[in-house]
């Protein structure tokens, strides 16, 4: 197992972030952007396993989770401020450019870091939520429902129902969360006893109406729930963590559609830069599958590579293994000046080399 050390870069006079780190500090820089809801050190097996073959492996804790800022000031999520801090991020490590990896709203993050900075990315991948969709506002993702199992006249918003619920009922839909922090934390890392059915509309899509998980008063107990996903130690880590902020900051990623839109949607979204998306086969609401939610990135990305693990939504619990290999595979095929040891790599180099 890597060593992992705590860091902390302050930034925007008045905000901080927290990362993690492993691996050796000269090593090819990779970023692990988490979603909603987790905390960087839910990315410890790839943290482990990039920081074992030599790269310089960082996972923050994204503004609104663990010991980064998390205040109750909704403008900190809007896009254009996260990415601030993930350039002040990358500003801590002393270098320009690192392969970013996100996940569910972190690959909102990594597809705006990528739009708005594509100097600094030398390989996007993005997990289950593709680039060119979330970070452009309702307009990148609601044109991409798919209709027959979400007809229009009885799912204005699809599946992605419970983001409209977000807006008009921010407070309200987060009080539901923190009725029972650990005992959600608990269910959304749990692997589901049965996969449900393909195309049947999900949960999400009715949540003004009927509620978070069809009207539960509350977040299942922890007795209610089977065995995390994560291991022990990372799970305990994650739940004191979420503890600690609540669901209140990252959920407050949900109330930005119309700024990012502003934000994001008149730059170049073409992207020339090695590109990787991973599917989820069962990953219902981020439906890349039966919908076109995955066309604006093969559009956008002139190097594109896509797999498909057999898992859920959270696929880098899931699966980490095969995770970590699309991973190597990708980086090793289509970017090997970013790989430990290539022979074309600046990390290789002696000095009377250079």
């Amino acid at each position: 197992m890597a060593t992992l050390t705590h860091h902390e870069v302050a930034y925007a006079s008045d905000k901080k972030i927290h990362y993690l780190a492993a691996g050796p500090v000269d090593g090819p820089l990779i970023f692990f952007i988490h979603g909603w809801p987790a905390t960087g050190i839910t990315w410890k097996p790839q943290l482990d396993a990039f920081a074992a073959v030599g790269f310089r492996a960082i996972a923050p804790d994204m503004p609104g989770y663990g010991s980064s800022t998390a205040r109750h000031v909704a403008d900190d999520y809007c896009q254009e401020a996260l990415v601030e801090g993930m350039m002040a991020l990358l500003a801590d490590t002393g270098r320009k450019a690192a392969v970013w990896v996100g996940h569910d709203w972190g690959s909102g993050v990594t597809s705006s870091v990528a739009i708005q900075h594509p100097e600094t990315v030398k390989a996007l991948v993005s997990i289950c939520v593709p680039y060119s969709t979330i970070e452009l506002g309702w307009d990148g993702f609601l044109p991409l429902v798919n209709r027959e199992t979400y007809p229009a006249d009885q799912y204005e918003f699809g599946q992605w129902d419970y983001m409209k619920h977000y807006e008009e009922s921010f407070e309200k839909a987060v009080e539901w969360f923190d009725s029972d922090v650990v005992g959600f934390c608990k269910a959304i890392t749990t692997k589901p006893a049965s996969r449900p059915e393909r195309y049947a509309p999900v949960m999400m899509s009715t949540v003004r109406k009927n509620g978070w998980l069809n009207g539960l008063p509350k977040p299942p107990s922890v007795e209610m729930t089977g065995p995390s996903l994560l291991a022990d130690d990372v799970y305990e880590s994650f739940a004191k963590d979420m503890q600690k902020t609540g669901l209140w900051g990252g959920s407050a990623y949900y109330l930005h559609h119309k700024r990012n839109a502003e934000y994001n949607g008149s730059r170049e979204r073409k992207l020339k830069q090695p590109a990787l998306f991973i599917h989820a086969t069962w990953d219902l609401v981020c439906d890349t599958k039966s919908s076109r939610l995955v066309e604006p990135m093969r559009e956008a990305c002139s190097n594109l590579t896509e797999v498909t693990p057999d898992a859920a939504h959270f696929v880098q619990f899931e699966k980490p293994r095969e995770v970590n290999a699309a991973l190597f595979r990708f980086l090793v095929q289509e970017l090997p000046s970013e790989w430990p040891g290539s022979l074309d790599s600046e990390y290789t180099k002696t000095k009377s080399d250079s």
